[in-house]
C-alpha cells in the first residue's frame, strides 16, 4: 500500500530576472516559464504588479493554453483542442483586448 505526501505548504519557484528591456516593456514570460522585469524598475509596488500580471501568463503557458514564438501566439481557451494563431506585432502583443490578456489585467 502506498500514500502520496502534500506538502504543507505551497513553494513557489518560477525564476525572476532583471534583465534590459525595450523601451515600453515592464516584464515578459517566457516560454520555460520564467519571468524577466525591466532593469529600471524599481519601485517595490510596481514590481509585484508585474509580477501578479505575468504569473497569470505563467499559469496560461502551463495550462496548455498560451504558447508563441518569434512570429506567432498560439492559443486556446480550455488548453484542448486546435490552436489558434495570431501574428505577432508591437500593436498586438500585450495588447489588453486579448483573451489572455484580460485575465492578466
Amino acid at each position: 500500500m502506498s500514500f502520496k505526501l502534500k506538502s504543507p505548504y505551497n513553494i513557489d519557484n518560477t525564476p525572476i530576472y532583471f534583465v534590459k528591456e525595450e523601451d515600453g516593456v515592464l516584464g515578459r514570460t517566457n516560454m520555460n516559464c520564467s519571468i524577466t522585469i525591466n532593469d529600471k524598475v524599481k519601485d517595490q509596488k510596481q514590481i509585484k504588479e508585474i509580477i501578479d500580471h505575468e504569473m497569470v501568463h505563467v499559469k496560461q503557458i502551463k495550462d496548455g493554453r498560451l504558447a508563441y514564438d518569434d512570429n506567432n501566439i498560439y492559443h486556446r481557451k480550455n488548453g484542448k483542442g486546435k490552436w489558434k494563431v495570431k501574428k505577432r506585432s508591437k500593436q498586438s502583443d500585450g495588447s489588453p483586448v486579448t483573451w489572455w490578456e484580460k485575465e492578466a489585467y
